[in-house]
């Protein structure tokens, strides 16, 4: 048996400068890190004793003959790219829940690969490990979803990430010392909207507006360096939260569907909690809401959004890695 974890993610800037149809003519950047909340696959060879080929376990159940009548699209197309023959067992199990803004979709298909690889006895790099799943998800599935989550997924850490081409990209560490990253950590606070949504959607009519958001998309990816400039500098943290409220703002004017009516009501409310900025993780529309606040402040903000749920949540660096291996199945898929 193969086992994988792999870390979901927070994302602070240049989200939306990620998706091909951007960075192919204009570059793009993020500034994002992953959490200690994970993505676990367990895969093993199934028994041929059994009147289905694989069986794959998540939110749902399936006991299938044939790769093509895998319903889980991930599955399916990761399957299919790993040219996968034997019958095979595969459990999901996640700290945080689907569809919520963290990453999940794209955690899953860089675990799945690491645990497929493992099962053929390969040990591949994190780069191939994110080219394979962007590969996956959007030339394969045909997903609408950017770079950043697969990337960040496989590699783990606190770093800056810049696109240029389609197999290109540059992952740079953010470098600042522990206290500072810890004091980063400390001003932070995750709370979860109690809903999820299919983020491909919203994310579709975002990369529609693309010319339209022209502006707002520069901005919002010079916003990743200025985010480096105060993390690096002596200066006020506190700074590094008005950023995200600046960023929100142009955010929003993404798409209508990034926000409605609830999640304005909970920023407003977290904002007169103390809150110096925030915002929706990932595509927006529900999810995850990530908040910057001062230490001082964290209860006063908890308080507030007592109806939703607080999500404790450290940084991790440790990326997708095989937790366990059998060395009873090394034999290829």
């Amino acid at each position: 048996m193969i086992i994988s974890r792999t870390p979901f993610r927070i994302s602070f800037f240049g989200g939306g400068t990620d998706y091909p149809a951007w960075f192919h003519e204009n570059g793009g950047a993020v500034l994002s890190t992953t959490i200690d909340k994970y993505c676990y696959i367990s895969c093993r060879k199934l028994p041929p004793f059994f009147e289905y080929k694989h069986r794959i376990v998540y939110s749902k159940f399936e006991q299938v003959n044939e790769t093509d009548e895998i319903f889980h699209p991930s599955v399916r197309e990761t399957f299919k790219f790993a040219n996968v023959t034997d019958g095979l067992e595969i459990h999901h199990d996640g700290d945080l829940p689907a569809r919520s803004g963290i990453g999940s979709s794209s955690s899953f298909t860089v675990g799945l690969l690491n645990a497929l690889y493992a099962l053929q006895g390969k040990m591949v790099s994190k780069r191939k490990l994110a080219i394979d799943a962007i590969h996956i998800e959007q030339e394969m599935i045909k997903e609408n979803v950017g770079s950043q989550d697969q990337i960040i997924a496989a590699f783990g850490g606190f770093n800056k990430i810049e696109f240029s081409n389609e197999h290109h990209f540059e992952i740079s560490p953010v470098t600042i010392g522990q206290s500072r990253l810890q004091e980063l950590e400390n001003h932070l606070m995750l709370f979860f909207s109690g809903f999820t949504r299919i983020a491909s959607k919203i994310a579709q009519d975002q990369v529609a507006k693309i010319k339209d958001n022209t502006q707002e998309l520069k901005t919002m990816r010079s916003m990743v360096e200025e985010a480096i400039h105060i993390l690096n500098g002596n200066g006020d943290i506190a700074d590094f939260g008005k950023l995200l409220h600046e960023s929100w703002q142009l955010k929003k004017n993404l798409s209508d569907k990034v926000s409605n009516s609830h999640i304005d009501h909970v920023y407003e409310m977290a904002c007169k909690a103390g809150a110096i900025g925030g915002k929706i993780l990932g595509a927006g529309g529900g999810g995850f809401a990530l908040f910057f606040v001062k230490p001082e402040d964290r209860e006063k903000l908890k308080e507030a959004l007592n109806f939703l749920l607080y999500v404790p949540f450290g940084f991790d660096a440790s990326g997708s890695r095989i937790a366990y291996y059998s060395e009873d199945f090394r034999d290829e898929v």
